[in-house]
């Protein structure tokens, strides 16, 4: 039998819980590694159980192979080759890579910056704000 959506309260209550988990983990990772890779794991359980996604900031922050909670220069290395960002695992040199494309994002947001004024009325409208039909939402 399949279960009902969970409240939006409940939501909340656990991305709380996974922010605070991994701020917990960043501040206690010089102390004691194991204690944050424990909470770095407690976070990931809470995310999978509620099915919530962990947030961008804390997300490249853990490994994706053993989960341990990583620290630049301290467990893992970064760099920067090919258009990309490159996470080395110290623990069990797993390298994860993230895109880092910066003329297409600055190419993106200065589209989205620029508006087109419509025929006839002083109202902009930007970009984006078009389907496939190419009417407006305010169109319809």
């Amino acid at each position: 039998m399949r279960r009902g959506k969970r409240p939006r309260w409940m939501l909340k209550i656990a991305e709380e819980r996974i922010d605070i988990l991994f701020r917990m983990a960043d501040r206690e990772f010089s102390a004691n590694p194991h204690r944050s890779h424990r909470y770095t794991e407690l976070a990931r359980n809470i995310a999978m159980k509620y099915r919530v996604r962990i947030p961008r900031e804390w997300r490249r922050r853990f490994c994706r192979k053993c989960y341990s909670f990583l620290k630049p220069g301290a467990n893992c290395t970064v760099r920067i080759a090919d258009g990309k960002v490159n996470f080395r695992c110290h623990e069990c040199g797993h390298i994860m890579r993230f895109p880092y494309i910066r003329e297409k994002k600055d190419r993106r947001r200065n589209k989205i910056e620029s508006h087109t004024t419509k025929e006839g009325t002083d109202e902009q409208v930007t970009v984006g704000a078009h389907n496939k039909c190419g009417e407006s939402r305010s169109d319809r």
